[in-house]
């Protein structure tokens, strides 16, 4: 009888565990990395986990992306050991779970115009209720396109 396999093939799919896969940040979306944006309501929208990117994308020549720590981050200092990335389309994956600070050195956008980013990047597997919904309806779909092939 055919509802066997069929059967084995679904209780398979619902319960091989499915795999979260990083995430891309297009650190302020649309926006880009520019200044007079609010990062940290954008950043308080998202959960960063290790493995993420984020991607600093600006105008090449006009901004900058300096890695801070709590202290450069409060007062808008870049690290004199530690070069900018300055391509335009930088990418930097999260490598490590802990709070990370990123700011603008060119000028006073850090300072006086709003251009710095702190995040709190999680352990991968610590993944949100909102993620089990998603990864829920990823299987909820393969079983019901297996049912339908089924049917017809």
């Amino acid at each position: 009888m055919a509802t066997k396999p069929v059967s084995a093939i679904l209780v398979l799919v619902i319960m091989v565990p499915t795999v979260a896969l990083p995430t891309e940040h297009m650190v302020g979306d649309n926006s880009g990395w520019t200044i007079k944006f609010d990062y940290e309501k954008w950043a308080n929208c998202k959960e960063f986990q290790v493995g993420d990117k984020l991607i600093f994308k600006y105008p090449q020549g006009v901004h900058n992306v300096f890695k801070v720590d709590g202290t450069g981050f409060k007062n808008c200092v870049a690290p004199s050991d530690n070069e900018a990335l300055s391509t335009g389309n930088d990418v930097i994956t999260l490598a490590a779970p802990g709070k990370k600070g990123y700011i603008c050195g060119v000028g006073n956008h850090c300072e006086s115009r709003g251009q710095k980013l702190a995040i709190n990047v999680q352990v991968a597997d610590q993944k949100s209720a909102a993620n089990g919904i998603v990864t829920f309806g990823y299987q909820a779909i393969t079983l019901a396109g297996i049912t339908f092939a089924v049917w017809v």
